[in-house]
């Protein structure tokens, strides 16, 4: 009886200890599962409530930094940026200013110019950087890219520059041209030589000024709130029109071609100072007895068909350096040249912003000493395609012999842009 009563009493205390292990074993594995790891610092809970929302609202890359400078949070624009790196804040001076900050609490702001990822040719991206506490550990830094805004400051400031240079050049000299004709008075040959040459500068300060009112307006008015379908063949009959008597002063000859009937969508005043522009360049920079031509060809692209007008010309070419910046304002390949032909250095900047702001481009083939294409693509007007598709064949005969009078249509009609562009297209 008093085994069974010892057995019993050792069962019983077996029991309870198995239960109290066994207690202590579940609170002591809700404990470590409450417990913060390593890895959960660096999560978004550790941010204050509402930090997260406001952040991924912000125009500014940014980076939230804990005690230890880990990321515990990181917008999408700071890693496109390259600011973090393997969950760690790659820009050491920011890592500075953030050290500062954490350290007495201050707000910190600084513009540093950081070197651009993947391209490999020292291109400096300019970033304005604030820093500033968030709570009691962590510390919010905010980036704001700031390489455009500077690239449109610096083009605002040449410009301005280059715009006072190009006006006080002609004024100048018609003050100094104003001043000899007064002193010689008593020549009338003097006269009529400095009143000739006032002429020829006042005629260059109306074309400059009329061509920066051109550029200001294609910059600001939207064309397509006055598009309306516009004849290729039109634009190119202008354009001819409008280079004829420099054309025949140098014995340039100038031949249209192409396909007929091509329509494109847009306003017919920029299409037409586009064209012009294009043409009259090709005039200005070409030897005497050559020639000049216009294409116009439809190409098939992603998205609708284009149209393409191609300008060749027997010029002195460009330069594969001056290639890329022939179409920026005030701009000259030979600025002697450019002078003595009346050129103000904004026509083709004018091409540029009238085929941007009708969804087109224009392109440049070039080479020294053979000549220049330059090549408008604009989107074709679809539905005057579909209509004149039915127009008869007697109608584009008459059509040909209308818009070719005065003109030299040696251009085979079927030969594409890129074979017109080449020189001996045009012996």
């Amino acid at each position: 009886m008093d085994v069974n009563a010892a057995v019993a009493a050792l069962a019983a205390i077996a029991g309870v200890c198995t239960g109290v292990i066994a207690m202590l074993a579940f609170r002591w594995s809700e404990r470590d599962q409450t417990r913060p790891t390593r890895t959960s610092l660096h999560t978004d809970a550790v941010l204050p409530p509402g930090v997260d929302t406001v952040l991924s609202v912000l125009r500014s890359s940014a980076v939230v930094l804990d005690e230890s400078d880990s990321v515990v949070k990181a917008s999408s624009a700071a890693y496109a940026l390259g600011l973090v790196r393997g969950g760690k804040l790659a820009v050491e001076p920011m890592l500075h200013m953030a050290r500062d900050t954490r350290r007495d609490g201050e707000i910190r702001q600084v513009e540093l110019d950081l070197p651009r990822r993947g391209t490999g040719r020292g291109e400096a991206l300019a970033v304005s950087a604030r820093v500033a506490p968030l709570g009691s550990r962590l510390v919010l830094l905010l980036v704001e890219d700031l390489t455009e805004a500077r690239r449109i400051e610096a083009v605002r400031r040449d410009f301005v520059a280059n715009v006072s240079h190009e006006l006080k050049t002609p004024t100048g000299a018609l003050s100094l041209l104003s001043e000899a004709v007064m002193d010689a008075s008593d020549d009338p040959e003097a006269v009529t030589r400095f009143a000739g040459r006032m002429q020829i500068e006042a005629t260059r300060l109306t074309n400059l000024v009329q061509e920066l009112i051109d550029l200001s307006r294609v910059q600001n008015d939207d064309p397509l709130e006055d598009a309306e379908p516009v004849r290729v063949d039109e634009l190119v009959a202008e354009a001819i029109d409008r280079s004829r008597h420099a054309a025949s002063t140098k014995q340039i000859t100038m031949a249209s071609g192409g396909t007929v009937h091509l329509h494109v969508w847009g306003n017919r005043g920029q299409l037409a100072a586009a064209l012009g522009n294009l043409v009259e360049n090709a005039v200005n920079y070409s030897p005497a007895r050559t020639r000049v031509g216009i294409a116009a060809h439809r190409v098939s692209a992603t998205g609708g068909d284009l149209i393409e007008i191609a300008v060749t010309d027997q010029g002195i070419g460009i330069s594969e350096k001056d290639r890329e910046r022939i179409f920026e304002r005030f701009y000259r390949v030979d600025p002697a040249r450019s002078r003595a032909t009346g050129g103000t250095g904004l026509g083709l900047a004018i091409v540029k912003h009238v085929a941007a702001s009708h969804g087109g481009e224009v392109t440049v083939w070039s080479s020294e000493g053979q000549g220049s294409t330059f090549t408008l693509r604009l989107p074709e007007a679809g539905a005057v395609r579909d209509r004149s598709s039915v127009i008869p064949d007697d109608d584009r005969t008459a059509h040909n012999s209308d818009t070719d009078t005065d003109t030299e249509t040696s251009l085979e009609l079927d030969v594409p842009p890129t074979v017109i562009a080449a020189p001996e297209v045009l012996p």
